[in-house]
């Protein structure tokens, strides 16, 4: 199987080929695209060295599955090229997440809707993966009406230049701003662009593709995310109002037997998740599970998870799995 790498040497393609080579992906052939000032570099995959090649001889190439974390320009452009030569291309951006003719799959969750004729297949936001991971479960148990989220983002979401600002920051040296302010000992409560409603383009993000994936457009979400000065990943604070009760220890039950959750939820040994220690694994964690004692049926959760694995590349890599198992490449 030909597989390309859209976007090899930035940060996330690097994860995705890590995340290839951990997990075995059946490839016989890989192929490296990056930017015209790439071309030509080697990567080292298995053991073999590759060429970075440009994305129209990629094209030419005719690989089955093309792995896209390149950009939303660069998809919108692209992605349609690859499908048209019999590619199908699994997208990171937000090019085609909210497109109505296009699936935007976490395979835990939706997979079940994907078929051959699916050839541009939508990876959603990092933020929201890990939340509908853990609201999935609970909302076919308990119906969930209404979602308010505020997350705390790695730096790692923003690419290398942040994680540069930050490291130039910490060390006491100038450099290049990923940021219009300080990230290091800070706390910058914009992620994206505005829109016009006030909320940032990741804000809705997180409305928009939450009831997409589960299918459910009555579920309200509102969000507030905001970039923190760490690297290992995502932590999200979740406050969910059902329509039926629930039993908070049925709740824990139903979150640690999901698929690609662990629950880390034991007060008394300190035991929550954290995204120091989040950092290179491929599960979500979930934790201070409790009752929000202020209104009927609404519970309170802590979500974490290393947003470019599970968030990323991991997911992108699941949506291929799911594809060569069921033979729909």
């Amino acid at each position: 199987m030909k597989v390309a790498v859209v976007g090899a040497t930035g940060m996330v393609g690097e994860v995705m080929l890590k995340v290839l080579t951990e997990r075995n992906f059946p490839i016989t052939e890989l192929i490296p695209v990056a930017s015209e000032k790439s071309v030509g570099k080697e990567i080292e995959f298995k053991g073999n060295k590759y060429k970075v090649v440009s994305l129209e001889t990629a094209v030419s190439m005719k690989p089955q599955i093309a792995l896209f974390s390149a950009g939303g320009d660069t998809s919108k452009e692209w992605a349609p090229k690859f499908a048209e030569a019999g590619t199908t291309v699994i997208d990171n951006s937000s090019a085609w997440r909210m497109d109505p003719t296009k699936k935007l799959v976490v395979p835990e969750i939706n997979a079940g809707e994907l078929t051959k004729d699916d050839k541009i297949i939508a990876n959603p936001n990092c933020s929201t993966i890990q939340m509908v991971l853990a609201l999935n479960p609970l909302h076919k148990k308990y119906n969930i009406e209404r979602v308010v989220v505020s997350t705390y983002q790695s730096v790692t979401g923003t690419g290398v230049k942040a994680v540069k600002q930050l490291e130039n920051e910490y060390a006491g040296i100038e450099g290049e701003m990923a940021y219009k302010y300080p990230i290091h000992r800070n706390a910058i409560p914009q992620i994206d662009v505005f829109e016009d409603n006030g909320y940032t383009k990741e804000e809705m993000k997180m409305t928009r593709e939450t009831k997409k994936i589960m299918g459910d457009d009555s579920i309200k979400v509102t969000a507030t995310t905001v970039r923190i000065p760490t690297v290992g990943g995502h932590s999200e604070s979740v406050n969910i109002e059902f329509t039926n009760d629930f039993d908070v220890n049925e709740v824990r039950t139903l979150l640690s037997e999901t698929p690609g959750i662990t629950v880390q939820d034991n007060l008394a040994a300190f035991d929550y998740p954290m995204p120091l220690y989040a950092e290179g694994k491929d599960d979500v964690f979930v934790g201070r599970i409790r009752r929000d004692e202020t209104q009927d049926n609404t519970l309170n959760m802590w979500i974490v998870a290393d947003n470019l694995r599970k968030g990323a590349a991991t997911n992108a890599v699941q949506i291929a799995e799911y594809l060569v198992a069921n033979g729909l490449v």
